[in-house]
């Protein structure tokens, strides 16, 4: 996987970070610059280590599939990527939006966005890719995102939300087709 493969996938995966980096910045009245660097360092963090924890898993069963873990790579980032876009067009509710980074409700949206993150691990894993520089550039790049998405929705709200899940959702599909077409 060469460095424009890792960068893509870094923004296509830090894009659902930066959708909810986007509404924490919209409820800030006042952006703090402070509560921005710790939404992105728990952004970051969870970002990068969902594929190192799915990496070591998938490590320890990819040689018993060898033989489809291109088609298991293609359906999972396929998935990941067209659940965002679906994400991104369905009819929601008022989301309940609030500026609290207490680190119990941190972790549970580091959670929620980087589950993802935790299938591309498996991923990489299945096509014998180094994890060392993905999970870098995944935990960097999410970070920032997260820092210019609460920016950004300190701004201009809800405006940029649905374009960024949009904008990661066929970033990931168009690394999955690669994916199966080199098989």
């Amino acid at each position: 996987m060469g460095i424009a493969e890792i960068l893509f996938m870094s923004v296509g995966l830090g894009m659902d970070a930066f959708a909810v980096a986007i509404c924490k910045g919209l409820s800030m009245i006042k952006m703090k610059w402070k509560n921005a660097i710790v939404i992105g360092i728990y952004f970051g963090i969870f970002q990068a280590l969902m594929p190192w924890i799915g990496y070591m898993c998938g490590k320890n069963f990819s040689s018993a599939i060898t033989k489809i873990d291109n088609y298991i790579a293609f359906f999972l980032i396929a998935s990941i990527g067209t659940n965002m876009l679906i994400e991104a067009f369905k009819k929601k509710d008022e989301e309940e939006i609030n500026d609290d980074i207490h680190p119990r409700t941190m972790i549970v949206l580091a959670i929620a966005t980087s589950l993802d993150a935790l299938a591309v691990g498996v991923t990489l894993a299945f096509l014998k890719v180094s994890i060392l520089k993905p999970i870098i550039s995944i935990g960097l790049i999410t970070f920032l995102l997260s820092l210019i998405g609460v920016k950004i929705g300190n701004i201009f709200g809800e405006k940029y939300k649905k374009h960024s899940q949009i904008a990661g959702g066929v970033i990931l599909i168009l690394i999955a087709i690669k994916i199966l077409i080199e098989k």
